[in-house]
């Protein structure tokens, strides 16, 4: 089985207009939308959801009035300022650090789990897609990610899959670090502009710290061809396979309203370049034999 993680070093780069031309393109796979505070894969790929579950992470204190004989032990072990002095604590400013638990002298302090999302297996018109929905504000979006991808893995065995595509989320944080970290091969989407080069340096480099085999592709590269070749040649120094140049064009977005992905709106450029840096990850997938 092998796992492909597409990630950016920013958003907007069209990152997951590239993987959902990828989901129409390959074959025996899972898909994965690992975006868990920002999805938007389904957008194009109008999952039907088969089975869903709360995602639990973290835990908050809660101090039950009727246990509670108001010693102010919590308050004064409390290093975040959490529990007022009616003695209720504050969900905002609880670290769910356990403190108040452990040393309440008649256990009148709950500590539940927290739930923070919810994560679904769905069936779309390419195959099965693993993805999630982060609560507003939540955190621990690094743990939804990983059991994103813990569940694509168990699927893909349980059908006989052989290959995952994961949708990652952008940036360089723990999300993207849960994201990449034992996958096969990491495809890095970024874009003609200063920022996406500046991006693309950031996450190579923790790509490159995890040793992971990195691919790199412009997208749009064509409105800025100076910078294109500037991106081409740090991937050139910096053991980056730059597999592929994407041009520009306003079909992207018309596929996108039409909840499409390009490569089924259209036959045109943009479709074909798609297809060749497919073909290109394709045969280093297999070169990971």
């Amino acid at each position: 089985m092998k796992e492909l993680t597409i990630i950016s070093g920013k958003g907007g780069t069209g990152k997951t207009s590239v993987v959902a031309s990828f989901a129409a393109l390959a074959q025996n796979k899972v898909l994965a939308d690992a975006d868990v505070d920002a999805a938007d894969l389904h957008l194009i790929l109008a999952p039907e959801i088969r089975h869903e579950e709360d995602f639990r992470g973290g835990r908050t204190a809660r101090i039950d009035p009727e246990r509670c004989t108001e010693c102010g032990e919590c308050l004064d072990r409390c290093q975040f300022n959490a529990i007022s002095p009616e003695f209720v604590v504050d969900k905002i400013d609880c670290e769910g650090c356990g403190v108040c638990v452990y040393f309440c002298p008649v256990e009148a302090i709950d500590f539940p789990e927290n739930i923070c999302g919810r994560w679904y297996i769905s069936e779309t018109r390419f195959g099965p897609l693993v993805h999630a929905r982060l609560g507003i504000a939540e955190e621990n979006s690094g743990l939804l990610v990983s059991l994103v991808r813990n569940q694509a893995k168990v699927l893909a065995e349980e059908e006989g899959l052989d290959t995952i595509i994961v949708d990652g989320p952008p940036g360089i944080g723990c999300p993207v670090i849960a994201s990449i970290t034992g996958t096969n091969v990491v495809l890095i989407v970024t874009e003609p502009t200063v920022s996406g080069l500046h991006d693309l340096e950031r996450v190579g480099g923790l790509a490159a710290y995890f040793k992971i085999p990195t691919l790199a592709c412009i997208n749009k590269f064509d409105l800025n061809e100076a910078m294109s070749d500037r991106i081409a040649n740090f991937c050139a120094g910096h053991r980056i396979d730059l597999v592929g140049r994407i041009p520009y064009d306003t079909l992207v977005t018309r596929a996108m309203v039409a909840g499409q992905s390009i490569v089924e709106f259209s036959d045109g450029g943009v479709s074909e370049a798609i297809r060749q840096v497919w073909r290109r990850v394709e045969d280093f997938l297999g070169d990971k034999d």
